[in-house]
């Protein structure tokens, strides 16, 4: 965002509002996220691809830096541009575009222009989109004679392999699997030396699979076309949301960057495009996140309907109803690999020391393997939009609603049985609230798409069943001493979970309960600005920063409540929205009292926060 105020022009009048001495270490998560939902790169402030993983998200990750502890100047792993004698840069997107421009200046006036862009537009002739998994940087001289190297390290094996390359008159070849090229009208020779050479022009590379790219071979051609192409593909999206005008930018960023955590060759939306970056400094709870939660899909489409983007839903929905098919009996589980496929086995990356060096980096999430009994109330949930929204293309019928009955069978018979929760505690099961919430949230909802399609015998069936469950939820999840509804039922602690009964439709905001159950989540999970997601120790200690989607939970919350508790809720979400980087990007955890991010970046969770709050507070 820009922390100025200032609104840019596209062009030569661009002006920055992140303005950073060149070669500064980069020690915390101010990174831009580029992408076009094949692929996803994390770029830092001194023009570096620190992360970025091929041929998707969560494969190998060929540019690494940012888990190898070291500079992606020096290492394998990196992706840098460097300008000689650089002193100063300046950093921002493109308005309404996830396109990084990245400005260098030396001591004499000289400088470069880097454009850092993933292509992503309409086809011509069959309306899909063109997502190649290419990522493409374009160096223009902006004054006098500059120098700049370009050095280009590709690994293998979760960095433990350097790529072995063979040059060729305008590209590199990068050996291993799958195979790599750099298309480039740079000097070849120099790039591969990773030596010197000046700049007059405009220069293009373009990095992806081993495969030719460039129209008639002009690499800066064929990337200018896709630039224009790419730009006007974002800003149509943009203009077609109905952003609240209340902090517009920070919705749009916020839902560009949900929009590149959506795996466009099969509709599956990822927690976060890293995995393993610590919630914490020096804790053990480093996880692999980029994988398909049901929980946090339905977030991510929940938010992006509410402001005018069905097919995200329409998308995600037929890729979860495929993988349910897919199972024998149709149970889901909580969480997929972005193809529908297995889950990898959870194991550690031998060669990667962690972010900052705290390890250890894992590949896979073992949390697959619990059972979430939570998931099929986000199931049936994630298809609300098609019951109702007028954009839905694929609009609810009783085939569909059919296929989500079966979820909401499960639902029926799960309510009370023991789970790991959506926290994912790896050593206890229990009955978590929020679970059971869930479980009544998907026969709630089939009555109500039920009654939409004037199903009176089916609409009475769920509704019999969602009865049942408040009943139990109501009188086994409240405990009179803390006046207030606990994280299971017969429990004795909280859970920020709880927050969102209002917004699930299980309690109104001006309840009794919930007004009672904030006030004991004020008083014991509230520190400094953040409202934690439990402060008992589970399996590995008590936790030490914010789970930050809880604070907009919170935010929220207090929104609905109205009256005074509205105007407390708009100023904590502008404290809020100041702990974003100079990006407007989210990790998943805050530290409260130094405000610095922690967690894998950006998360979906936090990113889609933005928006309901933003909507939470305009209404």
């Amino acid at each position: 965002m820009w922390h100025s105020g200032a609104r840019p022009s596209v062009g030569s009048g661009l002006r920055y509002g992140c303005v950073v001495v060149y070669g500064s270490p980069v020690t915390s998560l101010d990174l831009a996220l580029i992408g076009n939902g094949s692929i996803g790169a994390l770029v830092d402030l001194n023009g570096a691809i620190v992360w970025c993983c091929f041929p998707r998200f969560d494969a190998d990750p060929v540019f690494c830096s940012l888990l190898r502890g070291e500079s992606p100047r020096d290492g394998l792993g990196g992706f840098t541009i460097e300008l000689e004698e650089t002193v100063r840069t300046e950093q921002q997107y493109l308005p309404d575009t996830p396109i990084l421009v990245t400005r260098f200046y030396d001591e004499k006036g000289g400088g470069v222009e880097i454009t850092d862009f993933c292509p992503r537009f309409e086809k011509e002739g069959d309306g899909g989109l063109f997502c190649p998994k290419l990522l493409v940087r374009q160096v223009r001289r902006i004054g006098g004679e500059p120098n700049i190297r370009v050095r280009i390290n590709p690994a293998a094996d979760y960095g433990c392999t350097k790529r072995s390359h063979t040059i060729g008159a305008s590209h590199i070849n990068y050996a291993g699997e799958p195979g790599l090229r750099l298309a480039t009208d740079a000097p070849i020779e120099a790039i591969a030396a990773g030596t010197l050479f000046q700049i007059d022009e405009t220069i293009t590379l373009m990095f992806g699979l081993d495969e030719p790219v460039a129209k008639h071979g002009n690499v800066t051609s064929t990337a200018m076309e896709m630039l224009e192409r790419t730009t006007a593909h974002w800003r149509d999206w943009v203009q077609s949301l109905n952003a609240p005008s209340d902090w517009r930018d920070a919705v749009v960023r916020a839902a560009i960057t949900l929009q590149l955590n959506v795996y466009e060759p099969t509709g599956a939306i990822i927690a976060a495009i890293t995995t393993s970056i610590p919630e914490a400094p020096n804790t053990e709870r480093t996880w692999d996140y980029r994988y398909c939660w049901p929980r946090d899909a339905c977030f991510v489409v929940n938010v992006l309907s509410r402001i005018g983007d069905v097919r995200a839903t329409e998308r995600y929905l037929a890729f979860l109803l495929d993988v349910a098919d897919a199972a024998d009996d149709s149970r889901l589980a909580p969480m997929y690999s972005i193809d529908g496929g297995p889950m990898p086995h959870e194991h550690e990356a031998s060669c990667l020391v962690g972010y900052r060096g705290m390890g250890p980096v894992h590949i896979g999430n073992k949390a697959s393997e619990q059972k979430q009994n939570d998931v099929y109330g986000e199931a049936v949930l994630s298809a609300e939009p098609l019951f109702g929204h007028s954009r839905a293309r694929w609009a609810g019928d009783e085939a569909l609603l059919a296929r989500l009955e079966l979820f909401g069978e499960y639902a029926a018979k799960l309510f009370d049985v023991p789970d790991a929760g959506l926290w994912e505690l790896r050593g206890s099961a229990r009955v978590h609230t929020f679970s059971s919430i869930m479980c009544w949230v998907a026969c709630d909802r089939l009555a109500r798409y039920a009654d939409r399609l004037k199903l009176t015998d089916r609409a009475e069936y769920w509704r019999a069943k969602a009865a049942e469950i408040h009943d139990v939820v109501s009188r086994r999840s409240w405990n009179a001493d803390l006046n207030a509804f606990t994280a299971t039922m017969e429990g004795h602690s909280l859970d920020a979970s709880l927050l969102l009964m209002p917004r699930l439709g299980f309690l109104n905001a001006d309840d009794p309960g919930f007004i009672g159950t904030v006030a004991a989540i004020e008083g014991q999970l509230k520190q400094e600005d953040c409202i934690y997601r439990y402060i008992e120790a589970d399996d590995f200690g008590h936790p030490e920063n914010a789970f930050l989607v809880c604070t907009f939970w919170y935010i929220e919350a207090l929104a609905a409540m109205g009256g005074d508790r509205r105007e407390q809720a708009r100023a904590l979400f502008e404290r809020v929205l100041a702990a974003r980087n100079r990006h407007g990007l989210l990790a998943e955890d805050l530290d409260p009292r130094t405000l610095e991010q922690w967690g894998n970046f950006p998360q979906t969770y936090c990113m889609a926060g933005i928006v309901d709050c933003a909507i939470a507070l305009a209404e």
